[in-house]
């Protein structure tokens, strides 16, 4: 299974909004995410730094495509664009994959 991670940042003084709709996520959000094959999707804080992860049951090129298509993700990241700054990848348009180094199993 293919791993995927991510990094953005929260702007200043918005660190409760963005918790508060992660946990009013949509649902047509989480069955974009479903679809995509995306599974084990974590996010984490650090200050205003976010880290995110999760795994591709259908490939990284797979998800990517998926969430890009999709007007939901589309509507999810206009949503969420007065909370945080990501700046997609601009070939495919998901959020920027950070290079894994090191893994222990």
């Amino acid at each position: 299974m293919e791993k995927y991670a991510w990094k953005a940042r929260l702007f200043e003084g918005k660190r409760d909004e963005y918790i508060r709709r992660h946990d009013e996520i949509w649902q047509d959000m989480k069955d974009v995410l479903h679809d995509a094959g995306i599974v084990n999707y974590s996010i984490w804080l650090c200050g205003n730094e976010l880290f995110g992860y999760y795994e591709c049951e259908k490939g990284i090129a797979f998800a990517a495509k998926t969430q890009n298509e999709s007007p939901v993700v589309a509507r999810w990241n206009e949503y969420m664009s007065d909370v945080m700054i990501m700046e997609p990848d601009p070939v495919t348009g998901a959020q920027p994959m950070l290079e894994q180094v090191f893994e222990f199993n």
